[in-house]
């Protein structure tokens, strides 16, 4: 690992925890480095995207600064996304700056969400940085629907880049999305390949963010129905195991690997949330599923911005952290109720 490649945002004053109004705990951020992907998932944006101007993207000196600041107040998990974070320019450099916190002991686990498209690239450095475990998002095993649910991707880079990831020693997990009349004949299929390849699994709820030319609910698949469906051929049993995200994880006794269920919408996961997601602009949002956020980039460039304000702002933007979301999905769901793209928040 790295000792720290930018600017002196060491050393800043701890003042505690981080603690919402509901006394819950903030030890576990989420970064989006960037809104640019080199995919078009379906249920993710739109295929046409306008981007942000690049001036608007705090500078990679600037999430480091940010980044810092929050692990000085407690958070011990720090998990990179974007839209794809390994097609921001020269993201490495702040994975290498980031990973000073592993060495100091400040930080235990400095992650990524990833689409894999580029991982075969970046896997051996990623691990040198003390990346221990990586998410690839996957939701088929087959290239045409593969090249239909991303629009542009490409499923033989992804399984190079997991291969790569594998070989670098990095656990895997992959999320799938669970899609009705899409991807849910090949669930099972996907759990046996993950777990003969010693990763695991974890399926999502598609989630209404944004427009993205779509309507969900004709993809909408409950994981209620579908672990009703995996129960008739494998035995799952509720574990403890928890990640610091939201999934709520079982064993599964015929294969032995661990499969994750993220269920936002059939049972949402808010009352032991510990997360908060920063945005690539500085935007401090307080829960994926509602529109509470906070503004920290006016704060960093402020003429005189220090440790003691970053953490004051940090303070007074969690205090709008809300009990929880309520999305909603449905017919009589005409728009998204966040307007948002998934892209823009990370995850």
């Amino acid at each position: 690992m790295a000792a720290g490649l930018f600017a002196p945002a060491e050393h800043l004053p701890a003042t505690g925890p981080i603690i919402d109004p509901f006394g819950r705990t903030i030890s576990y951020l989420r970064v989006s480095v960037t809104d640019r992907c080199d995919f078009r998932c379906t249920y993710c944006m739109a295929e046409n995207m306008t981007f942000l101007p690049k001036q608007d993207l705090l500078t990679l000196e600037e999430l480091d600064r940010l980044c810092a600041a929050f692990v000085a107040r407690g958070v011990r998990r720090l998990r990179l996304t974007g839209g794809e974070p390994l097609v921001r320019k020269n993201i490495m450099n702040l994975v290498r700056s980031l990973s000073r916190h592993l060495d100091s002991g400040a930080l235990d686990e400095l992650t990524l969400t990833t689409n894999g498209s580029q991982l075969a690239r970046y896997a051996k450095e990623l691990a040198e940085c003390g990346v221990r475990r990586i998410n690839v998002s996957l939701d088929t095993l087959d290239p045409e629907k593969f090249r239909a649910i991303t629009r542009w991707g490409d499923l033989a880079k992804v399984m190079a880049g997991i291969d790569a990831a594998l070989d670098a020693g990095i656990a895997v997990k992959l999320n799938a999305v669970a899609l009705k009349g899409q991807n849910e004949d090949e669930l099972v299929p996907m759990l046996r390949f993950a777990h003969g390849r010693g990763m695991d699994l974890t399926l999502i709820e598609t989630m209404p963010m944004g427009e993205t030319g779509e309507d969900r609910t004709d993809r909408y698949l409950p994981l209620s129905t579908v672990r009703a469906r995996l129960e008739r051929e494998f035995t799952l049993t509720d574990l403890a195991y928890r990640t610091g995200g939201p999934a709520r994880y079982v064993r599964v006794g015929e294969t032995g690997g661990r499969l994750g269920f993220i269920t936002p919408l059939t049972h949402n996961f808010c009352e032991s949330c510990n997360r908060v997601r920063l945005t690539c602009t500085g935007t401090l949002y307080l829960c994926l599923g509602q529109n509470d956020a906070a503004d920290l980039r006016d704060v960093l460039r402020a003429p005189g911005s220090d440790a003691a304000t970053l953490s004051a702002a940090i303070d007074a933007a969690v205090a709008l952290k809300p009990k929880g979301h309520d999305f909603v999905i449905g017919r009589g769901a005409s728009k998204p109720k966040i307007a948002r793209h998934m892209n823009v928040t990370g995850g």
